[in-house]
């Protein structure tokens, strides 16, 4: 038999190469920190995991870059809830309230000196 053999470091990064591409792509993305306005005039702020939420209360959540999850606190609307925030592009970014399938609310980071 005269098979060629294939190095195992090409089949690892076959493998293992669509992961790290995304990865890098994900890092290309500014992070999620910054002030970000509503269409409905709500506002949030977020500084990695130290966010203010629109009720102005400040609150810790899990923060990874472009990814951040956090619960509602009391006295807001929907407290209890928990609220996903993902970067769309440098400037747009979409959260949702509960279940993954809720329609995302769009935010913009606000323009310097805006509030």
């Amino acid at each position: 038999m005269n098979r060629k053999r294939i190095p195992a470091a090409l089949i690892i990064l076959a493998l293992l190469g669509p992961p790290f591409h995304a990865l890098r792509a994900q890092s290309l993305l500014p992070a999620l920190d910054g002030d970000w306005c509503h269409a409905d005039g709500k506002r949030l702020s977020v500084k990695g995991a130290d966010i203010v939420s629109p009720g102005g209360k400040p609150l810790r959540a899990d923060y990874v870059r472009t990814f951040a999850s956090w619960v509602i606190p009391e006295g807001e609307p929907n407290a209890g809830m928990t609220v996903t925030m993902m970067l769309i592009d440098s400037d747009r970014a979409h959260t949702r309230e509960g279940a993954a399938d809720t329609p995302p609310q769009e935010w913009k980071r606000c323009p310097a000196g805006a509030g």
